[in-house]
Formats: C-alpha cells, structure tokens, sequence
C-alpha cells in the first residue's frame, strides 16, 4: 500500500474539509474514478453513505465528477457498507463507493469503493484512479454526461437479503435483543432484520442528526448498551459501528463478545455441522486466547495484517470462509463478499437458538488474554518506530514477557496513531508494559 498517494487500507479518509476530503477533490475522485470505471460497460454506480451530515455535500461533489467523465450515479440514502457492496452485485454496477468514516467521529469522512463483485477495489484499478487524477478535468460531450437516481426500495431489498441468511427452520422468537446502531448507516434496517425473523427488539442508537454517529455508542463504545442489556434482563446485545461492516455482542451478564470470539463460536458451530471449510484467518492483533481455543479444537489459523482487506486475500488464497478482526470485521464468504456485521450477527444467533445456549456460554470455549491497546497521536511524516528509545523499550518488554505474551506495534491506516498492543497471561503487567512503550513512543517526538 505504500506506492499510493491518498488510498489507504480502507479507501480514501480524513478530517472534512482538510485535503483530501474538500468537495474539489472529491468532485476530482469521482471523475477521475468515471474515468477508470467508464471503460468497463454498464457505466452505472452505486452511492450509499452513512448519517454524516458531511454526506451530502460529497455525494454532490462525486456525482459531478461521475456525471462530467459519463457515468449514472444511483444514490440508495443512508446504507450499510455491506449494502452497498451487495447492491452493487444485484444492479451489476461497475462499481459501488461509499461515503462514509466508518468507527471515526462525525467530523472526518472517507470515500471507499467496491467492484461490480462487491469487493474491495483491486490494486491496480486504485492505482489506475490515482493516475487519472494527475490529470486536468475533461468532460465527456453533453450528450454523454451521467445521470443522477435514487434507488427507493434499497433497504428492502438489503433486510431481504439478510434475513436469506438466517436458517429458514429458525426463528427468533424466543430472544429479546438490544440492538444498538450508533446512530449510524443500519439505523433503518438492524431493528427490522431481526424484528422480522421474531426476535424482541429494544432499538437504541437509532436518531442519527448527523454528528452524533458513534458517540458514545454502537461498536466502539459499548458501555451503554452493556448497561441497556442488563437493565433490560435481554438474552443479549448487539452494536454495530456507523457504517454496519463492524459488530461486538454483550451476553445477558453485559460481557462484551468480541470479533475474536464471534469468529471462533463461528467455526466452532460451522464444525460441529460438519460445514467447516479449512480454518479461519484472523489479524496481527488476533487473541493468542483465540489462536489457542482454535488448536484446541483442531481448526487451522493463520494471520494475516491489520485490515479486512488482508484477512481477505488470505481467505480467497487458502479457500477459506471465517475470518475476522477483534475490532468486530467478520466476514463470512459462504454469506457475503465483504465484512457484514448484520449478517454475521444473523449466524451467530442460528447457533444460539440452533444449540439451545446462551451467548454468555457458547463464547467460554475460549478465554481471552488480557490485551491492553494504547493509541499515540503523533503528526509529520516521521515514524516514530523507527527511534531507538522506542526499539529499546519495546525489547525491554518482549524479554519480560517472554512466551507468556507479545508486543505489537504499528502506524493506523486510516488515523495519525501509533498503536501499541501488549498481550500476555499477567494483566497488570500488560498495563503497565504497554505505557511504558506508549510513553517512549511519546517522548520520541
């Protein structure tokens, strides 16, 4: 990824109105991404968004840019990312592109595309998009110029299709669940998906106003609906982030299910039906508690670089279907083609309601290390990792630790930080080993 300019591991994000993400720039993404995308045939594009109130202005700007390089923009509104890369599929677009910054706060935004496969961009098409925009706008002739839609019956047809996921013999009848949609893309659709299929449902994080999407809610911060879950005496939680492809679960204690367990209590199931295909691909920051509870079970795993994109290409390479980040990025090849919390959700509770256990009980197979993350924020182009204070603090560490635990440390990419993750069997010296790399990476600058 370190050859391009302005995409990351998740498309193209930063602060609004702070290069890159401005309305010239993006109105230049856009035709710039027409350009690429216009030689492949049907020239019509998906464009969803998460609740931002920056949406508006840069679905404006993008469309402009599809319009003047001669492609049909279809806006579906407010949608999950995993919606768009399915609709995207349905309507055989060249492309999807979402708008949205995911788990970031309201004030930054991101432009990420899928292929008319509902994949994640390949490398050279990213590549081809950037070199287009080296290049002055030219526009097509008046009589080419794309056309702007709206797709009215695009949360319908996304419920449909989760729901198709679930097992048609079960139902959710018996489940009273929290669902809690940070204010976010799935604000519309979550409740309804499993109201549909029977299950109780108590909807928080649903009036989206446009800058309180993940505040202090859904995925990234789960407090709340820990504490709805237990007030409430549900069977469960469940939270999604603001664009839908990221989930955490509580069970009925308020004990937060994470993307590590949701992926092993998957292929713990998916093996007792005999339906298990290979092993599962997990991340750098994967729980050794995890990697451990999956040898236990004879399941292969194997590691893959932080970003669902690189889970991924593991999956197609081994001919994998589970894989998943502790963030909460499940995917399931057998179900979609990119991470899809709604659905991943949706296969967990087959296995809840299928095994006759509670959340709380189907995730003890396996039990966590405790895994202490500090984020540094730095600014410049230096990278701190590359100073000895923090080389050295980090040895310092790793030899205390020894085989009982495990540093690691890189730059985010999609946010100026420096994550330090320490792991081991020791708890407070998890802690306190992952300040003191904190605090030499801080000192570093």
């Amino acid at each position: 990824m370190s050859n391009r300019r302005y995409f990351g591991t998740d498309g193209v994000r930063g602060k609004v109105g702070q290069y890159p993400i401005t309305p010239d720039f993006v109105l230049k993404l856009g035709w710039a991404a027409g350009r690429v995308l216009a030689k492949q045939g049907t020239k019509k594009v998906i464009i969803g968004k998460d609740t931002r109130i920056s949406g508006y202005m840069l679905e404006s700007a993008l469309e402009a840019g599809l319009a003047a390089a001669g492609l049909k923009a279809t806006f579906t509104g407010p949608m999950p990312t995993p919606a768009v890369a399915y609709l995207t599929q349905t309507f055989r677009a060249e492309a999807g592109i979402v708008i949205s910054a995911s788990h970031n706060p309201y004030y930054d935004n991101g432009i990420k595309f899928f292929s008319s496969e509902g994949t994640k961009l390949p490398d050279d098409i990213e590549l081809a998009i950037e070199a287009e925009l080296d290049k002055e706008i030219e526009c097509v002739e008046s009589a080419m110029l794309g056309k702007a839609s709206r797709l009215v019956d695009a949360a319908g047809r996304y419920i449909e299709f989760c729901k198709s996921t679930f097992p048609h013999e079960l139902s959710l009848k018996d489940l009273k669940i929290v669902v809690d949609c940070a204010h976010g893309a799935t604000y519309h659709i979550a409740p309804a998906v499993f109201s549909e299929l029977g299950a109780e449902v108590i909807a928080m994080g649903v009036e989206p106003n446009g800058t309180n999407i993940n505040h202090e809610v859904g995925a990234t911060d789960t407090r709340a609906l820990q504490a709805r879950v237990v007030e409430e005496q549900a069977h469960l939680g469940l939270a999604f982030d603001g664009d839908g492809d990221r989930i955490m679960m509580v069970d009925h204690l308020g004990n937060v299910i994470d993307g590590d367990q949701i992926a092993y209590i998957l292929a713990r199931d998916a093996l007792r039906r005999g339906e298990l295909k290979g092993g599962v691909v997990g991340t750098l920051m994967t729980n050794l508690g995890m990697e451990n509870g999956l040898k236990q079970l004879g399941i292969p795993f194997v590691r893959a670089a932080v970003g669902d994109r690189y889970v991924m290409e593991q999956l197609k390479e081994k001919g994998w279907n589970i894989g998943a980040e502790n963030s909460g990025h499940v995917i399931l090849l057998d179900k979609v083609t990119t991470g899809d919390a709604i659905v991943a959700a949706l296969q967990v509770l087959a296995s809840v309601v299928g095994s006759d256990m509670t959340l709380h009980d189907l995730s003890q197979g396996m039990t966590l290390y405790p895994q202490v993350l500090e984020n540094v924020r730095f600014e410049g182009d230096s990278n701190p990792l590359d100073e000895e204070a923090v080389k050295v603090a980090t040895k310092e560490v790793e030899a205390e630790l020894g085989e009982k635990g495990r540093v690691l440390l890189r730059k985010s990419g999609t946010e100026p930080l420096i994550r330090v993750m320490v792991e081991g069997e020791d708890a407070e010296l998890v802690k306190a080993s992952a300040v003191k790399i904190a605090d030499a990476v801080r000192a570093s600058f």
